[in-house]
């Protein structure tokens, strides 16, 4: 459920639509809450209120923040995986001349088709599908260097480093490939403990007592907004190839400007 919303709903519409159902949903309960206990608003409780908010609140700030720099951590991995499987075919694609223009063209070729492939399958690979044609263009690539017959000592150390750095472009391709289809989100236990922690800050703003409505209204709405980002933040960083905060696929557009 959380990535197909993450895939089909633009992100600015998702932090106002929970912004809008967070706030609107608490502030209807609240009213509720004032209307139908209204010795609440004395604030006979607010010492024991003053005494369990600060504690739930610091639990929920951690328990926030460490699921956040968690996913964090997780973008910025599949951006690393991928930034170096772009640099190991912009590197592959500098100083190809060496080899003479057949197969200079040639491997320039099969560069190219790799690049535009790997590309064009990024958003079905981001759900960890791949497409026949990037698996191809990789399999002729292999074939291409494979094939190259070095008559120097500059094309063979040059072609050691390509066949290096091809091994390397394949590998990281495969990891990228594994985390986008493995990573399915977190699981329903931790939005559990997401919802209820959430539900607990927002049930104590709401209960804590206030004769001034208008104060009180203020306060839990600043809380519900806080609430609305977090739950924004977690679902967006759910994925690392998808949504607002994921990695992109320029670092494999890079070799094809690099071709150009």
């Amino acid at each position: 459920m959380t990535r197909w919303i993450v895939i089909n709903v633009p992100p600015w519409l998702l932090l106002a639509g929970l912004i809008v159902g967070v706030a609107g949903g608490t502030a209807a309960v609240q009213a509720y809450v004032r209307h139908r206990f209204p010795r609440l608003k004395r604030g006979e409780h607010n010492e024991i209120a003053q005494f369990l908010f600060p504690v739930i609140a610091v639990v929920y700030g951690f328990l926030i923040g460490f699921i956040v720099l968690a996913l964090w951590g997780q973008v910025n991995t599949a951006d690393q995986t991928t930034r170096t499987e772009g640099a190991m075919a912009a590197q592959m694609a500098r100083g190809l001349e060496v080899f003479g223009s057949t197969e200079s063209a040639r491997l320039r070729q099969g560069l190219g088709q790799y690049g535009r492939a790997a590309a064009d399958e990024w958003a079905g690979a981001a759900t960890g599908r791949t497409t026949p044609e990037a698996e191809n263009a990789l399999n002729r690539l292999y074939s291409a260097y494979e094939s190259v017959t070095p008559r120097n000592d500059t094309q063979r150390a040059f072609l050691a480093g390509s066949l290096a750095s091809l091994r390397d472009l394949s590998r990281a391709r495969t990891e990228r490939l594994l985390q986008a289809r493995s990573n399915i989100g977190p699981p329903l236990s931790l939005w559990l403990v997401v919802f209820l922690t959430s539900g607990l800050v927002l049930g104590f703003s709401v209960t804590f007592g206030s004769e001034r409505a208008l104060m009180h209204y203020g306060m839990v709405g600043a809380v519900s907004l806080l609430v609305a980002a977090n739950l924004f933040l977690v679902a967006e960083l759910s994925y690392p190839f998808l949504g607002e905060f994921s990695t992109s696929p320029e670092p494999l557009r890079t070799v094809i400007q690099i071709l150009s």
